[in-house]
């Protein structure tokens, strides 16, 4: 059996909180969602970048 769904949506404000790269952001009906995943080189560089300095934590953590 197939469905055939016609639907026009506005969107007036979306504020997303965060991304990773294995977020699935879905706006209206889909039957089947396929997983793609792209990484691109838009800056152009030719190295690998600096290794990061040791600092504090972002979030400081107890041990309770």
């Amino acid at each position: 059996m197939n469905f055939y769904i016609q639907q026009s949506i506005q969107i007036n404000f979306i504020k997303i909180g965060g991304i990773s790269n294995s977020s699935v952001f879905q706006i209206g009906s889909a039957g089947m969602i396929i997983p793609s995943s792209h990484l691109y080189n838009t800056g152009g560089f030719t190295q690998p970048a600096p290794t990061a300095a040791a600092t504090a934590p972002l979030v400081p953590l107890s041990a309770q």
